[in-house]
């Protein structure tokens, strides 16, 4: 039996319902993202992913390319066939940051990203093409 945990869990969207005309939930991304970075020093990956997806999808300026090194890293943990999904989205996170940001696609954490996710294609496309190892009676 698990033991509820107290920390901050990303079900449903715990932002205010509306929004003042103040900008006073403007924090949330800020908030999101802070929570994401936190799970992700803890190690919990999954947390973080869900955490810096909602701050990513509300336009905080580092959360994509932050999700992107967490999706990536949830990749390289699952086995061949169930990590294709979160690197399609972790492909996509990091054309949406490239592009959202106005920065350079070669700016030098963009060029480090590009560079791990064509490196987590090709050891996929690798394993994929070693054939499974003949079960022994």
């Amino acid at each position: 039996m698990s033991v509820p945990s107290s920390r901050p869990q990303p079900l449903g969207d715990p932002r205010p319902a509306g929004r003042a005309k103040d900008g006073a939930f403007s924090e949330w991304p800020d908030f999101a993202y802070w929570l994401g970075t936190l799970y992700e020093s803890e190690g919990d990956l999954e947390q973080a992913a869900g955490w810096l997806r909602r701050a990513a999808e509300s336009g905080h300026p580092r959360a994509a390319l932050a999700l992107v090194d967490v999706l990536g890293r949830l990749a390289d943990e699952r086995p061949p066939g169930a990590c294709d999904v979160l690197l399609a989205e972790a492909t996509r996170w990091l054309s949406v940051a490239c592009a959202s940001s106005g920065r350079d696609a070669a700016a030098p954490d963009a060029i480090e990203l590009v560079t791990d996710m064509l490196n987590r294609h090709q050891r996929r496309a690798a394993r994929r093409g070693v054939p499974e190892p003949a079960a022994t009676s």
